[in-house]
């Protein structure tokens, strides 16, 4: 069934976001008592309004501009992230041959890239039209708050809630919650072959909604900033280039 890789990729996404505080692990002592408050911090956010759950930011909101919105559009529909993550789901379906239809070979694996570039464009482009008439902006602010378990649930909230307006209040986002079932729906029911199309999109939507999920843990974990497994990697790289 279509959606292998998304949750193949959530999976990984996890196992390798899990040891990224162990890699600045304290002495045990030190550790256990970074754990609590970790802990601690999680029932905290648990009980916070969404609002407060979702504040990734001292500084002022500043909402983005058009040219800005246009790019991310453009970025997740047909940026170099959509043709990889669409070469590596279409991979996974054509180990578990679906579409069946389809066969199998190097004509196959094109027809199956192709169709997870037009879920992820319809997907991207529903998102951006929605966000547009419901002013949300679904860009991912990541948490600025501590510990591997209030990082992930921020990451868990942020994938139904996004700013709105001009402040930047934060509360339930249709076009993030929305988009990756139409994109879905769009294609089982066009030109994915077979007779079980909403049953088909909806499955499909159900992955597509946890790859979305797991490009928010990687966003908050992996990379794309200083508090990330590839930014605590440049650090201790450059540092030692200096020392």
């Amino acid at each position: 069934m279509r959606g292998h890789g998304s949750v193949f990729l959530l999976v990984t996404v996890l196992f390798v976001a899990g040891p990224v505080r162990a890699q600045s692990a304290l002495p045990d002592s030190a550790n256990a008592a970074d754990e609590s408050s970790s802990l601690s911090a999680f029932a905290a956010v648990l009980s916070a309004p969404l609002s407060d759950i979702a504040t990734s930011s001292s500084a002022p909101y500043v909402p983005p501009t058009e040219e800005q919105k246009l790019h991310a559009l453009a970025w997740n529909a047909l940026g170099p992230v959509a043709f990889a993550g669409s070469g590596f789901a279409a991979a996974i379906d054509q180990g578990f041959d679906f579409p069946h239809e389809w066969g199998k070979g190097e004509d196959a694996y094109a027809a199956r890239v192709a169709s997870n570039l037009g879920i992820n464009l319809v997907t991207a482009t529903v998102q951006y039209s929605l966000a547009e008439a419901f002013h949300e902006d679904t860009t991912y602010y990541r948490c600025t708050c501590v510990g591997f378990f209030p990082r992930l649930w921020h990451a868990t909230v942020s994938t139904v809630a996004a700013r709105h307006g001009e402040d930047g209040d934060i509360s339930f986002s249709v076009a993030l919650t929305a988009s990756p079932f139409i994109g879905s729906m769009t294609a089982a029911n066009t030109w994915i072959p077979g007779h079980d199309g909403p049953i088909l999109g909806f499955r499909m939507g159900t992955d597509n909604f946890l790859g979305q999920f797991g490009q928010n843990v990687a966003l908050e974990f992996l990379y794309g900033g200083p508090h990330t497994l590839l930014g605590r990697i440049q650090r201790r790289f450059f540092k030692k280039s200096f020392d």
